[in-house]
């Protein structure tokens, strides 16, 4: 009887070890597939914008966020709402999440080198896009995609002396004081003036790149000195756009006994030239998230990327507006 307990005891014990025996893993034994593959992390952008103080401007951040959407890209997005400290405030922000890159359209030239200098140390590269700016050390910015403002500045002054029989009093509408497009384009503009010795500036004023404000402007032009006004050049379409409005309030008609030529080439401004109201209008590209984050890839693949990246642009007037109208995308 002991001799059979005990035979039952041992076949109980050896069950019970073979049973547990396939819970039991090798101690270097790999992980199942799942577990080992890696996880892509997502890419994270920080983008201080400006602000939505025009078309142009809606449009860059239209084309900026969608492309971003389309990639896969976590992009932060911050408006300044025209404030250089809201932007200063966002990078330092960006800074803090570490995001994998910071884009910058800056508000103005200067003031960024302590704020930069920050990203640098944190090693987050920073990308300018459709504005530059001055630094003392080139290195604290990647890289620049922008249009060449000076040059806008040339082609909207050389058609402007051949409409007008390289004769006539200019009143020009200036972008925001101290922002790379306002100096360029006025800059460019001058430049090319002086080939023209009967053209001249007559009244230049600052109207913020904003409709509201270039209609402003345009009214104080008007009331100080409306018969010396044969040209309008505002340094953005919506700028523009305020001086027609204020033109046609005070009986004057734009387009025919005032030339205006702008620059950006929003739809509107195909609009008002298809109407009559707008001569000429030279594009700036905005729609920069293609090429943004095709330089960003670059970036992050170890690839070296140019200084400067230019957009191309080109002059519309009155004779290609109806043609060109549709295939418009901002």
């Amino acid at each position: 009887m002991k001799q059979l307990l005990v035979a039952v005891l041992l076949v109980f014990v050896v069950g019970c070890k073979k049973e547990s025996a396939p819970e039991a893993s090798a101690p270097n034994a790999a992980p199942s597939a799942p577990a080992a593959a890696a996880v892509e992390k997502k890419l994270v952008v920080g983008f201080s914008q400006v602000g939505a103080e025009s078309a142009w401007r809606t449009a860059e951040t239209k084309s900026i966020r969608g492309e971003a959407e389309k990639r896969g890209i976590d992009l932060k997005f911050a408006d300044a709402q025209s404030k250089q400290a809201n932007q200063i405030m966002a990078i330092r922000s960006f800074i803090a999440q570490k995001v994998d890159v910071i884009v910058v359209a800056p508000m103005v030239e200067t003031g960024w080198e302590p704020v930069l200098q920050e990203a640098k140390a944190a090693n987050i590269p920073v990308i300018l896009v459709d504005r530059g700016i001055k630094v003392t050390d080139d290195s604290l910015y990647t890289t620049l995609i922008a249009s060449d403002f000076v040059e806008e500045g040339r082609m909207a002054a050389d058609w402007l002396a051949k409409k007008l029989g390289e004769k006539g009093n200019i009143v020009e509408l200036q972008g925001t004081t101290g922002s790379a497009p306002a100096i360029d384009r006025k800059k460019g503009f001058e430049e090319a003036l002086k080939k023209y010795p009967n053209m001249a500036i007559v009244k230049s004023q600052t109207a913020d790149f904003t409709r509201a404000k270039g209609k402003e402007v345009m009214e104080a032009f008007i009331k100080s000195d409306r018969k010396n006004i044969n040209a309008v050049y505002a340094h953005n379409d919506d700028m523009a756009l305020g001086a027609i409005q204020a033109l046609e309030e005070a009986g004057m008609n734009p387009g025919k006994d005032v030339i205006i030529v702008s620059i950006d080439a929003v739809k509107s401004a195909f609009e008002a030239m298809v109407a009559g109201k707008l001569n000429a209008t030279v594009e700036c590209n905005p729609l920069m998230g293609p090429i943004l984050y095709d330089t960003i890839a670059k970036i992050r693949a170890g690839e070296t990327v140019p200084k400067y990246t230019q957009n191309k642009d080109q002059l519309f007037d009155q004779t290609t507006a109806a043609q060109v109208i549709g295939s418009r995308e901002y």
